[in-house]
């Protein structure tokens, strides 16, 4: 018996040597068997049966995005989007390809919403069919599995080849995709996409959209502003990243934990303060100082003070933009700004009170809206698949889903909780 050959990179669609049309018809079986109800089918890419599992929490194979944005709001919200300012350079590397007829090019934001597309028109209008139109909100909540979907949720370049798309009208196209971030923060700004015909499924392919993504991030590297006040990016990362006098400086954890602590207390702590918030009752004052001393040499005597230790300047923090957005009843704008919790691997009981705090106060916003799609937005991010109050609110909003039901169902077995009897 021959040895299976594995893929040599798990992000491209085909392994050196597949029969393309053989490969359509072994995924495609594969998906009739998982629309079916097996759970993970065979001779699947792990990425693409990942990204299956999401989908049918939120959508069926039949589905239509929806279109979010036209006209003049659509104008108005691409044209202050980061990624308007390296189109230039997105159609310089692809745009050749978008014109031959065969492809197209497309580039979304950070939710999945398309902000351009553009190709042949003869291209364009297929595309228009599926919704695949500026505007549109093409996340895989919204339209299932496809490249630059998948891509945001993944946060790495991808191939997603023809019936490895989770929606029927869209398995006749192949695209490739890569996230672009802003280079300051590393915040997820969007994805850059070429869709075409299944000729996609090759490396050449995939390289190119994420050398064209590496470029984007190059060029805002040198035309962003520096910015006249500290930044903090502390959400969905173990370690803080400061952005100060055209530096991007990644902290250690405790670090990281000391930064965020200081920003919230902008009046100063002393030693003994930052140690409890640190450590607890087991501190150790000599580890503190330590910390505090090796925090001041990276930052600068200009930014930190010490008697009581503090910030010298205002520090803009990421999860105090989200705080200002809840103050302001924008809801669904904190939770797109929310792309996970504070420091999320560290255990300092300082900073788990400042963690429970907002994930608190974003989860009962987004409960007290009341809005289905806002509730799907929450169980589709890495944190959310398990809560089940979230799913009891959702199937209560979509009574006519019954994979919500089903899901609500799971997840009171395996929390012990009394299910009602049927």
């Amino acid at each position: 018996m021959g040895q299976e050959v594995l893929p040599v990179n798990p992000w491209l669609a085909l392994t050196p040597g597949d029969d393309p049309a053989e490969r359509i018809r072994q995924v495609g079986r594969a998906h009739e068997r998982f629309l079916a109800g097996e759970r993970r089918p065979g001779q699947m890419r792990p990425v693409v049966a990942d990204s299956w599992a999401r989908s049918a929490a939120f959508v069926r194979a039949d589905t239509t995005p929806p279109i979010e944005l036209a006209d003049d709001d659509l104008e108005a919200y691409r044209s202050a989007h980061p990624l308007a300012r390296v189109m230039p350079i997105f159609r310089d590397l692809l745009g050749g390809l978008a014109e031959d007829g065969d492809h197209m090019m497309a580039v979304c934001d950070a939710h999945g919403r398309l902000l351009w597309v553009e190709g042949h028109p003869a291209t364009l209008r297929g595309a228009a069919s599926m919704n695949f139109v500026p505007g549109a909100r093409w996340d895989e909540a919204h339209a299932g599995t496809n490249a630059p979907g998948t891509a945001l949720a993944v946060d790495h370049a991808l191939q997603i080849f023809a019936t490895e798309h989770f929606s029927h009208p869209v398995q006749r196209w192949t695209c490739a995709a890569a996230p672009v971030h802003d280079p300051g923060t590393g915040q997820l700004l969007g994805a850059i996409d070429v869709t075409g015909g299944d000729h996609l499924a090759n490396p050449h392919s995939l390289a190119l959209v994420r050398a064209t993504a590496l470029a984007a991030e190059a060029y805002l590297r040198g035309v962003v502003e520096v910015p006249q006040k500290p930044r903090v990016a502390a959400l969905g990362r173990d370690e803080a990243v400061l952005a100060w006098n055209g530096r991007t400086i990644r902290l250690g954890r405790r670090h990281s934990e000391l930064l965020v602590l200081l920003s919230v207390h902008p009046e100063g702590r002393t030693g003994d303060q930052l140690g409890f918030d640190l450590y607890g009752d087991d501190v150790n004052p000599v580890t503190v100082r330590a910390e505090l001393s090796r925090l001041r040499r990276i930052l600068g005597p200009e930014l930190l003070d010490s008697r009581p230790y503090r910030l010298r300047t205002h520090v803009e923090v990421d999860f105090g933009t989200v705080g200002r957005l809840l103050e302001q009843g924008r809801t669904a704008d904190a939770l797109a700004a929310y792309p996970g919790e504070l420091l999320p691997g560290s255990d300092a009981p300082g900073i788990a009170r400042l963690r429970r705090r907002m994930d608190d106060r974003l989860r009962a916003a987004v409960l007290a809206e009341g809005d289905r799609r806002l509730v799907q937005t929450w169980l589709n991010r890495p944190w959310g698949g398990d809560d089940l109050e979230m799913w009891e609110a959702y199937a209560a909003l979509a009574p006519a889903d019954p994979v919500a039901a089903r899901r609500v169902a799971a997840l009171n077995r395996e929390y012990g909780c009394n299910v009602p009897a049927t």
